[in-house]
């Protein structure tokens, strides 16, 4: 089997390389060849095909060509703060490339058994804001920005590739996924990790939404052990999503509080001296009101969460 990852330098992307490169196989299938597709690596990657450069390159296309992907985690896209500071650029990336990069990924080859699977790594912003309350497999999608209008496009569309038997999709929406590395992100919801950070490192924290403030919670290991399963589960066993090809992932719902207690005990910190709280509307009406998710149908399909809060810190701080 070839695998392509998109976005594989990225935060989740390189999450992702890593446990592909350690495990070598994807549901029981040895990975014959892995590929990487970024503008830039951290590193070299010596077991690895790397394809340097954007999704719009005349020659990263006809790499990728070459390659000829048997299955493909698309997670390359301009992040939502970035994306509604310029849509122009959010269309080319988040859509236009994305799109150009199905339609390669659909041409025949010789040899072909099977369509391409393509993980397409999704996200919550497709309902819009405020969010549904609670969040069901048949809510209503309802964009507000240009990230989740472009995701969602992207969505419908290689819902009917796969219609078409052109590609086996399975889009994934991402919830905020910690603990992002300090530095500027494009991410509005970037404060989520830097409480993990500064914590871990004993500094004080502001936190822009209240202490009650509630949402969705996941480690990049635990979405990259999800991108995985969703490229071997078989959609059928969905017969409400199966033709839509989307889900929603489980995730750990928890208030600013909770995380923040369970941080003060794991890591033996005053919480109470090194966090304080100063809710800013603007962020807290979409980062800290998130209702109730109705999971039920992603957990059969043998999607999870972290399993608990505890185990979150663990997996996003990489403690033991």
């Amino acid at each position: 089997m070839k695998v392509l990852v998109t976005g594989a330098g990225g935060f989740i992307g390189s999450t992702l390389l890593a446990m592909l490169r350690q495990r070598g196989e994807v549901g029981g299938v040895r990975i014959a060849q892995l590929a990487a597709l970024d503008r830039q690596f951290p590193g070299t990657l010596d077991d690895v095909l790397t394809i340097q450069g954007d999704l719009q390159d005349a020659a990263v296309r006809a790499d990728i060509a070459d390659f000829g992907a048997d299955l493909c985690f698309h997670l390359a896209a301009l992040p939502g703060g970035a994306a509604e500071a310029d849509p122009a650029l959010s269309r080319r990336v988040n859509l236009d490339a994305t799109l150009d990069l199905f339609d390669l990924l659909s041409r025949p080859r010789a040899g072909q058994a099977r369509a391409p699977v393509v993980v397409y790594a999704s996200t919550i912003a497709v309902y819009g804001s405020p969010l549904p309350d609670p969040v069901t497999p048949h809510s209503p999608t309802r964009p507000a920005l240009a990230y989740g209008a472009h995701k969602l496009a992207c969505e419908i569309l290689l819902a009917d590739a796969t219609r078409r038997g052109l590609l086996d999709g399975r889009s994934l929406r991402l919830p905020g996924i910690v603990a992002r590395p300090r530095g500027p992100s494009g991410l509005a919801s970037a404060f989520m990790s830097e409480l993990l950070h500064a914590l871990a490192a004993g500094e004080h924290f502001s936190c822009p939404v209240g202490a009650q403030a509630t949402a969705w919670w996941m480690s990049a290991r635990c979405c990259a052990e999800n991108l995985i399963h969703g490229a071997v589960m078989d959609p059928s066993r969905d017969p409400d999503g199966a033709q839509a090809r989307v889900w929603q992932l489980p995730v750990l719902r928890l208030a600013m509080q909770e995380l923040v207690a369970a941080l003060a005990e794991l890591l033996e910190v005053d919480a109470r001296a090194l966090v304080s709280y100063a809710p800013q509307e603007a962020i807290e009406a979409v980062f800290g009101r998130y209702p109730v998710l109705d999971d039920g149908v992603a957990r059969r399909l043998g999607f999870r969460d972290d399993g608990s809060v505890q185990q979150l810190i663990r997996n996003a701080l990489a403690l033991s």
